[in-house]
C-alpha cells in the first residue's frame, strides 16, 4: 500500500473543494513527485496546485486547488511521514534504548535516525542515515532547522562512538549545510573521560566556526541504567567532574558571547544538579532555545510560577486542599523551593514535593520524565500520603498520547490503583501555579 495514499480528507479544506476523494494516491504536486512529508509540505505551499491523483484500480486525474498561500491542502496519509521512519544505523556506546529493561512495548525499542522528524517533531539525528541525494535535497528545500547529535567533531574519535564507520563524514556534511545557512541545533552527550576535556573544547570551537549556522549546542551528561550488561563500560559524571564540565562550558561560553552576542552554548540543568551548582539567572539563557535538551527548564519554571505569584488575585489565596508533588530526585529540591514561595505568599497552601527513587531504569536515573507509574505508586505509602488529599503529577511521566507511562500502566490503572486522587499538570510553571490552586488538565 502506497504510504501517500489518501486516509481521511477533511471537510471544507482546499482538497475537498477542489474534490480530492480519500483512497485515492497523490502523485504530483505541480508535476513534482511526492514521496514523503517534505515533499508534500514544500510543493504545497503555493496559492494555486495542480494535483495529480491515482485512483485505486489505477485510473489518474488531475485537479486544481485554489487555497490561501501556506494554507494545508488538509489531506491526511496512512502513515504522517507518507513513508517508513528511518531507523538508526549506529551503535552509540552511550545509546539510552539499548539501556532499556527486557519485555517492554515494542515501539520503545524503536530508535528513529530521520532528517524529516527532526524538522517536523524536533528529534535529533546523527546524519549518518544521510545519501547524497538527500543531503542535497535538505539544501533544495531549505529544510531548517535540523537538530544533530553531534557529540564530537574528532572524526576518528565519533566513529568510535557512533559505531558507524560513516559517522566521520557526517562534520563535512554539516559544514555543507553551514554553507547554504542551513540552521543546526547541536547536542552533544558527554561521556566521562571520552568525550569531554580537550575533546569538548575542539568540538566547541568546531561548532563554533559554523556560528551563525549552528544556533544553539547543549551539553548533557550520558545517562546510565541498570541495565548495561555486555555494553560499553561507562560510568555517571561524580559532582567534581560535573563541575569541571560546567566551568570548561561557562568559559567558552563567556568568550562567545563577548565575541558575538550569544553564548551559543549552554549545559542542561542536569549538570548544575549533578554538580551542586546553582542555576544561572534567567538572562543567561537568552532565548531558552534549547529547552527540549533540559537547558534552562527549571529556571523558565520558577520565572513563569513567580509571575503567577506576582499577579495572584486575593481570592485565589483560599487554597486549602492538602497536596503531594511525586517528582524525580533531581528536580524536588527546586520544586520544593517553590511550593515555599508560594506558602510564603498564600499562606494556607499545604503541599509537599516527594521525590520518586527510580527503581525501574536505577537510582542513577534521576529525572521526573523516566518515572514509571509502578515506581510512583510503591513510593506513595500510607506514611507518605498522611494528611494529603491528593497527588499532583506532571505530565511528562506520561508517553506522547498522555496515556500511559513508560512501564506500561495506563493513566486509568495508576489512577484506579493510587490511594489519593491524582491531579496531572504540564511541566510549566503557569501549571504549577494553577496545580497549586486546584486546577490541572483533568
Amino acid at each position: 500500500m502506497s504510504k501517500t495514499m489518501i486516509r481521511r480528507v477533511e471537510p471544507r479544506s482546499p482538497a475537498a473543494k477542489a474534490g480530492v476523494q480519500a483512497g485515492e494516491t497523490l502523485v504530483e504536486i505541480n508535476g513534482k513527485q511526492i514521496l514523503d512529508v517534505l515533499d508534500y509540505k514544500f510543493y504545497s505551499y503555493d496559492a494555486r496546485l495542480t494535483l495529480t491523483l491515482q485512483a485505486p484500480d489505477g485510473a489518474s486525474r488531475t485537479l486544481r486547488v485554489r487555497k490561501e498561500e501556506g494554507e494545508d491542502l488538509g489531506l491526511e496519509f496512512e502513515t504522517y511521514l507518507m513513508d517508513r521512519a528511518r531507523s538508526c544505523a549506529n551503535n552509540c556506546i552511550f545509546c539510552f534504548v539499548d539501556q532499556m529493561p527486557p519485555g517492554m512495548r515494542e515501539s520503545l525499542y524503536f530508535k528513529d535516525d530521520d532528517a524529516r522528524l527532526s524538522f517536523l517533531m524536533g528529534n535529533y539525528l546523527t546524519l549518518t542515515n544521510l545519501s547524497q541525494r538527500e543531503v542535497q535535497r535538505i539544501i533544495d528545500l531549505r529544510i531548517s532547522p535540523i537538530n544533530v547529535s553531534v557529540h564530537t567533531t574528532d572524526q576518528s574519535l565519533r566513529v568510535e562512538m557512533l559505531k558507524n564507520r560513516r559517522a566521520g563524514e557526517s562534520i563535512e556534511i554539516m559544514r555543507r549545510f553551514a554553507r547554504h545557512q542551513i540552521t543546526m541545533n547541536c547536542q552533544i552527550v558527554s561521556c566521562p573521560g571520552i568525550n569531554d576535556g580537550p575533546a569538548l573544547d575542539r568540538t566547541l570551537r568546531d561548532l563554533a566556526e559554523m556560528f551563525p549556522a549552528v544556533h544553539s549546542v547543549s551539553v548533557v551528561p550520558v545517562g546510565v541504567t541498570k541495565y548495561r550488561e555486555g555494553l560499553y563500560p561507562l560510568r555517571p559524571y561524580t559532582r567534581e567532574e560535573a563541575g569541571a564540565v560546567v566551568d570548561q562550558v561557562e568559559a567558552f561560553a563567556a568568550a562567545h558571547r563577548d565575541a558575538h552576542g550569544t553564548a551559543l552554548v549552554w549545559c542542561s540543568d542536569e549538570f548544575y544538579l549533578l554538580a551542586g551548582r546553582p542555576l544561572p539567572e534567567e538572562d543567561y539563557y537568552e532565548e531558552f532555545t534549547q529547552l527540549d535538551n533540559g537547558v534552562g527548564m527549571l529556571r523558565l519554571l520558577r520565572q513563569e510560577f513567580r509571575r503567577g505569584l506576582d499577579l495572584m488575585e486575593a481570592e485565589e489565596m483560599e487554597r486549602t486542599v492538602p497536596f503531594s508533588i511525586a517528582t524525580g530526585v533531581s528536580a524536588a529540591p527546586f520544586l520544593t523551593e517553590l511550593v515555599e514561595l508560594a506558602r510564603k505568599k498564600c499562606g494556607k497552601i499545604e503541599g509537599t514535593v516527594y521525590p520518586i527513587r527510580n527503581d525501574f531504569f536505577g537510582e542513577t536515573i534521576t529525572v521526573t520524565g523516566l518515572l514509571t507509574g509502578g515506581d510512583i505508586l510503591a513510593a506513595l505509602t500510607p506514611e507518605v500520603c498522611e494528611g494529603m488529599k491528593e497527588i499532583m503529577l506532571c505530565s511528562v511521566t506520561l508517553r506522547h498520547e498522555q496515556d500511559r507511562f513508560l512501564d506500561d500502566m495506563t493513566i486509568d490503572e495508576f489512577r484506579r490503583r493510587a490511594p489519593l486522587p491524582v491531579r496531572l499538570v504540564d511541566c510549566d510553571g503557569q501549571s504549577l501555579y494553577d496545580g497549586l490552586h486546584g486546577r490541572g488538565l483533568d
